[in-house]
């Protein structure tokens, strides 16, 4: 009987495999040395002391990299007509971010987020006592903008219906000029009259790659086992089949020596 052939493209393929799965995890303990490194320049940069914001002539070298929730201070005053209600859900339950133009001293503007107002406040005209006039300060964390939409709802400007704070969307819609290209998140300062509420940014970055890791380097080891156990089955199987063939041979040689013993071997017997 003619043994099994060792499936070698099987057995390539599943080396590859077990190297995928190693690179794999070697990818995701990087990822995981990336996303440590983030979230401590971001807890820094939000504990650091406040700074003004990037003056007009770095705006197009703003990245969220670089800048965002860096912890910013501006002065200026709210065009309180040109707000816009962005739909938000947040630790005070469902709503609308309320984005306000705020003309800075140099004649630039930029985007603040001044904080949540639930449904029932969605009209300026029941937070009236929240809309500042006149100069103000504003600190609070700059971040970058989100242009188009949330995910499968698109920005509709026409309709005033609002996913995402899309700066130049909304700078547009407005017809403002000379706009940051990116927002201030205002922090926890009250507002007059309880409304808009700031300081409910989140800042939450997933970090399970250790997780992944672990799990792709177990399915590394998994695999190679069961190559290894293939192979020495194998080889085992290749062992005995031998064996067995060995066997055969003897017993074949034994019964054709009983039907012929020969000289020697009949001298032997008989002497027996």
């Amino acid at each position: 009987m003619r043994a099994a052939r060792p499936p070698y493209l099987l057995l390539t393929l599943g080396m590859l495999g077990v190297v995928l799965l190693t690179a794999l995890g070697v990818w995701q303990i990087e990822r995981r040395t990336w996303k440590l490194a983030l979230i401590a320049r971001v807890e820094q940069r939000m504990n650091a002391a406040a700074a003004a914001p990037p003056a007009p002539s770095s705006w197009p070298a703003v990245t969220s990299a670089n800048d965002e929730y860096r912890r910013v201070t501006t002065s200026g005053t709210f065009l309180n007509g040109d707000e816009t209600l962005v739909q938000a859900v947040t630790n005070e339950g469902p709503g609308f971010w309320v984005l306000t133009p705020l003309r800075q001293a140099d004649g630039t503007t930029v985007l603040v987020n001044r904080g949540f107002v639930p449904p029932e406040r969605r009209d300026p005209a029941t937070r009236r006592a929240g809309d500042p006039h006149g100069p103000v300060s504003v600190t609070g964390l700059l971040r970058i903008s989100e242009p188009e939409g949330a995910f499968l709802r698109s920005n509709d400007p026409a309709a005033g219906r609002w996913y995402s704070r899309d700066v130049a969307a909304i700078a547009a819609s407005h017809g403002l000029s000379d706009v940051a290209p990116f927002f201030i998140d205002a922090d926890a300062t009250k507002n007059p009259g309880g409304y808009p509420v700031g300081g409910l940014t989140i800042v939450r970055f997933p970090n399970n790659h250790l997780i992944y890791a672990l799990t792709w380097f177990a399915l590394a080891i998994m695999l190679a086992a069961a190559l290894l156990r293939t192979i020495s089955g194998r080889g085992r199987a290749g062992v005995s089949a031998s064996r067995r063939a060995a066997v055969r041979r003897l017993i074949g040689a034994a019964r054709n020596l009983s039907r012929n013993p020969g000289p020697d071997a009949r001298a032997h017997i008989g002497s027996a």
